[in-house]
């Protein structure tokens, strides 16, 4: 499976911790990670993804592949700024959401428009709106996929 993992750019030393658990549970079950390609959570998924032997893409809001973080395998520039998020919510089979601000919030819409099952670890609670099942560990954000998908 094909899991997009969204979050900020700008993390504290736990949110990266979170993320790069989170990436290593998704490559040692054999899922491959989607993200955005920058820093923050993007940098810290990459990372354990990589480190555990697992396969990372970055769909990246710049026109240059390079802007990528070290730990992405597959670089897309796409040139579109924030628009890219949408591109991030579509190609994964599930969502997890780590953390995140106002970008993060605009790729759970996305993900929850094409009825992408979507876990979150400390991110947005958008009161009304349903389809995020809020967790606590990246254990739980994986199981919580797996059995949506």
């Amino acid at each position: 499976m094909r899991v997009s993992v969204i979050g900020g750019g700008r993390v504290t030393d736990e949110e990266a911790a979170t993320a790069e658990t989170l990436g290593r549970e998704l490559a040692e079950r054999g899922h491959e990670v989607v993200c955005g390609g920058l820093g923050g959570v993007m940098e810290a998924v990459c990372r354990g993804a990589s480190e555990a032997g697992g396969s990372t893409i970055g769909i990246l809001p710049t026109e240059r592949r390079a802007d990528a973080n070290e730990y992405v395998d597959t670089a897309i520039a796409t040139g579109m700024g924030n628009a890219r998020n949408v591109l991030v919510a579509m190609n994964g089979d599930a969502v997890v959401a780590v953390d995140g601000g106002t970008g993060t919030l605009s790729e759970l819409g996305h993900a929850l428009d094409f009825g992408k099952p979507v876990a979150g670890i400390g991110t947005h609670r958008i009161e009304g709106v349903g389809g995020i099942d809020h967790v606590e560990t990246p254990a739980e954000a994986v199981e919580s996929v797996e059995r949506r998908v």
